[in-house]
């Protein structure tokens, strides 16, 4: 039977309620529901997972392993460079290589679906102002073969060239901005794949490739595997007065990325070495 309230009709359920509590009710619960699945562990992550393709050198430093000073000014003879993704755009590299930038390293893939858009204009643009210059890959182990990611980034500005101002191809190797940290895999499941790139990019272009990796990450995805330390000059980041300690297998670092808010572009790095090292490296 309809009761009546203030000039409205509300028809009655059968126990005598009225049918507009009951859809309340369901709406409330809806509304409790929808509340508890937002509060659950990684809903909010998944939210704030980064788009395919934008991932860079040191993406997940800070968040990892924290952030102190700036290094002090040094007796050891360093040389200082810059590394470069999408995020930075067209670079002016004219006020680079004037604050003291003598070498660059440019992202110039990702996976096997991502190729930089302004790589021609970093890469190229570096190489114009007169730095010696390389291409790196970021490395998503979940989703392709090492091999075929090599490949993949030879073929798509990632290659060598004897003319002393073309740095060896770096592998990006760190924590994953689109999910688990060591990409899904088993600790010796990652040497694999980190043998099978480099591996093969060796194959393809006669030079064994730089390796990007933190020691934090290195430990937690390899089991501080020291297998490549003879082979591969290491590209350390850490974003405080020292570059800390080192992966296994490595005596001594290359390239030590120190800061992701440097001057002009924010990724700066100091080669462990004079110019004629950084020259040495190119050439071979």
């Amino acid at each position: 039977m309809p009761v009546h309230r203030s000039g409205t009709t509300v028809p009655l359920t059968s126990s005598g309620r009225p049918r507009c509590s009951r859809l309340a009710t369901a709406v409330g619960t809806l509304l409790a529901v929808i509340s508890l699945l937002l509060t659950l562990p990684g809903a909010a992550g998944a939210a704030d997972t980064p788009p395919r393709g934008s991932a860079h050198l040191g993406m997940g430093v800070i968040a990892h392993d924290g952030q102190g000073g700036l290094p002090p000014a040094s007796r050891a003879v360093a040389t200082e460079g810059v590394d470069v993704s999408s995020h930075q755009g067209n670079v002016n590299w004219s006020s680079l290589w004037s604050s003291g930038v003598k070498w660059a390293y440019v992202k110039a893939t990702e996976g096997t679906y991502y190729k930089n858009p302004y790589f021609a204009q970093q890469y190229n643009g570096s190489y114009n102002i007169g730095m010696i210059r390389g291409a790196y890959h970021f490395a998503t182990p979940d989703t392709a073969t090492g091999t075929a990611q090599a490949d993949y980034f030879v073929n798509n500005g990632g290659g060598w060239s004897r003319d002393g101002k073309t740095l060896p191809g770096a592998l990006d190797i760190e924590w994953n901005p689109y999910g688990d940290a060591c990409f899904g895999k088993t600790q010796s499941a990652m040497v694999t794949w980190i043998r099978d790139f480099l591996n093969r990019y060796k194959a393809r272009t006669g030079r064994n490739a730089v390796i990007y990796s933190a020691t934090s990450w290195w430990t937690q995805c390899t089991g501080n595997y020291s297998g490549f330390g003879a082979t591969n000059p290491l590209w350390i980041p850490r974003y405080n007065t020292t570059p800390g300690t080192l992966p296994a297998g490595w005596a001594y670092h290359t390239i030590w990325q120190y800061t992701s808010s440097g001057p002009i572009v924010g990724d700066h790095n100091r080669f462990n070495g004079a110019y004629d090292r950084v020259v040495a490296l190119a050439n071979g």
